[in-house]
């Protein structure tokens, strides 16, 4: 079996191709076998009013990708220049190799595995933002 595959917790939502589908009562799981179809899992998603930081911004780029608000042509030159620039920051090895992750993520229209990859770096994140306000 291929495709993408979904495991909902009770009453999660998702949406798929624009529509909002919630889960019911049980946990399940869905095979996504059309390979272009436009997914986005709501309980991981930035909202507009939270893509405040680096992260987040680069983050929300690319659920729009994926919601299938912005295309991965017009998306990917902005995306990969998020990343270079957070690579100047993050320059520990570890947040180095994920950043390069999403990076060769975003080349390779692999969007589900950047916004993974980008979403990790989220606490790193706060961590130097709330260092850098004392």
């Amino acid at each position: 079996m291929s495709g993408l595959v979904l495991k909902l917790s009770p009453k999660e939502r998702v949406l798929i191709n624009g529509a909002v589908i919630e889960n019911g009562d049980r946990r399940s799981r869905l095979s996504i076998m059309t390979p272009d179809a436009h997914i986005l899992r709501l309980r991981d998603a930035v909202h507009p009013e939270d893509a405040t930081t680096p992260v987040r911004r680069a983050c929300f780029a690319l659920q729009l990708v994926l919601s299938g608000d912005s295309t991965p042509e017009k998306a990917r030159k902005g995306l990969l220049r998020q990343i270079e620039e957070l690579s100047q920051v993050f320059q520990d090895t570890d947040s180095r190799r994920i950043l390069a992750e999403a990076s060769e993520a975003t080349i390779g229209d692999q969007h589900y595995r950047a916004l993974k990859a980008l979403r990790s770096m989220i606490p790193r994140e706060d961590r130097l933002l709330a260092v850098r306000t004392f």
